[in-house]
């Protein structure tokens, strides 16, 4: 899901010289030269094209290609405190076939020294969904979410998904930049209702981006940076909708009333390239999540009978989707005021 977006405002300097009475021109100005007002409004835009869409270590895209665009008006109150808006769009491949994750965010992004604080609520909303294998979820709790007359063939793992999975979250962020060249963050995020599931989703996470020196590429303009990323998601128990009737082989179950998701780790680390306004970001992502809890998690549409099993898993049925993967990502970013005036 969705990549974090953060920026400082412009700031305007004015030089200042001096001279002695003897050094002075024999014109000489006595009124200040204008000084340019400060604009308050900027808007940052931009899109990218990625092998794959990667969310907290998990595929939004079955391990395909997806594009992705964003646009965010920004208002800076001062030179170190912003208001914004924004809204995105990424391509997706959902077990319930929604037709795009749409995003729609808002908050403010103090900035105190080497600290940039960023506190908002994001908005995942995912239109366009079906039920996924009514034939399962019809008599379930919660299964008023299917409409009636959908496709039941779509999926024929025995997995199910509601029709709306959309949710949203609260969340809170820090950069510390050290030095010119090294930064660390802290990010926390929670929501009630992750994915609609009924189970409360808490997720924190720690990065670091170290940028290499302008001279590295010679006069080339190139950049580059390596970055990475650490976080742990938390997830509680989710609604009867996903509950289970069947006990696992592996102990467990049943749990009707709904299955504690499980708790896992997730890391990324890559490599960067910029030129203008463009980026090109290699790497590499994974997961400590099985491939039987990955699937109780995702309801993976092209997971298939594999052995795999959980206490919240008795079907045998494994998923990928949570697994190593490579990442190419190239986008381009632009703010109005820095890019295009």
């Amino acid at each position: 899901m969705k990549k974090t977006i953060l920026s400082a405002a412009a700031i305007l300097a004015v030089g200042v010289t001096s001279a002695s009475a003897a050094d002075l021109a024999a014109k000489v100005y006595t009124k200040a030269p204008p000084v340019a007002a400060f604009d308050p409004w900027d808007i940052a835009f931009g899109a990218g094209v990625m092998s794959d869409y990667v969310f907290r270590g998990i595929t939004q895209s079955n391990h395909n290609p997806s594009v992705t665009a964003y646009f965010e008006p920004r208002y800076n109150v001062t030179k170190d405190l912003q208001l914004y808006v924004g809204t995105s769009f990424e391509s997706i491949s959902f077990p319930n076939r929604a037709a795009a994750e749409v995003d729609i965010y808002g908050g403010i992004r103090p900035t105190f020294g080497a600290f940039a604080f960023d506190f908002g609520v994001w908005g995942y909303l995912y239109p366009g969904g079906k039920c996924a294998e009514g034939v399962l979820t019809g008599g379930v709790a919660g299964g008023g979410v299917c409409p009636v007359g959908f496709d039941t063939n779509y999926i024929s793992n025995g997995n199910v998904l509601k029709k709306d999975v959309s949710f949203f979250e609260g969340y809170a962020k820090v950069n510390w930049t050290v030095n010119d060249m090294f930064t660390i963050g802290a990010n926390e995020y929670y929501t009630p209702s992750y994915l609609n599931s009924g189970a409360w989703g808490n997720y924190a996470s720690v990065t670091a981006k170290v940028v290499a020196p302008s001279t590295f590429f010679g006069a080339s303009g190139v950049g580059s940076y390596v970055s990475g990323e650490f976080g742990r998601q938390w997830l509680g128990t989710s609604d009867s909708f996903y509950g289970t009737t069947i006990a696992s082989p592996t102990g467990g179950g049943p749990f009707p009333a709904g299955i504690k998701y499980k708790d896992y780790n997730t890391w990324n680390i890559g490599v960067g390239f910029t030129y203008k306004v463009f980026t090109l970001d290699l790497r590499y992502s994974d997961t400590d999540l099985s491939k039987a809890d990955c699937n109780a998690f995702t309801s993976d549409y092209t997971a298939s009978p594999s052995g795999d099993f959980s206490p919240i898993n008795p079907s045998g049925v494994g998923s990928k989707w949570c697994g190593a993967t490579f990442i190419a990502k190239l986008s381009a970013d632009v703010t109005l005021q820095s890019n295009l005036k």
